[in-house]
């Protein structure tokens, strides 16, 4: 059975990091690319980072450059979003999806096939 299981999520204070991990089963994961996405309450679903499948290209959202990094374990089957310098507008829930191309751009959900259910991260003092 194809699944994608984040976790890592929690509540944070404001200039605090945390490192959510999406763990999937069922499929060849050295095969995909994948993303990040976050959805605030009341907001639109936004995309925030993506890596290729050679894990040599990445893309981030302008809300997250430069304070999240993403990676990839292909031996754990396992891709991260490491999140620093959290700010409260970063909450939300944040789900991982696995992308329909090897390589990395502004992919919208409809260019995703599987997602995770969800972990949610909370900033706030």
């Amino acid at each position: 059975q194809l699944q994608l299981v984040e976790s890592g999520g929690g509540l944070v204070q404001p200039g605090g990091s945390l490192r959510l991990s999406c763990t999937t089963s069922g499929f060849t994961f050295d095969y995909y690319a994948y993303g990040w996405f976050r959805q605030a309450p009341g907001k639109e679903r936004e995309g925030i980072s993506c890596i290729s499948v050679s894990g040599t290209n990445t893309y981030f959202a302008d809300s997250v450059k430069g304070r999240f990094t993403i990676s990839r374990d292909n031996a754990k089957n396992t891709v991260y979003l490491q999140m620093d310098s959290l700010k409260p507008e970063d909450t939300g829930i944040y789900y991982c999806g696995r992308v329909l191309y090897s390589y990395c751009s502004d992919w919208g959900p409809e260019d995703y096939d599987y997602w995770g259910q969800g972990t949610q991260v909370t900033v706030s003092s």
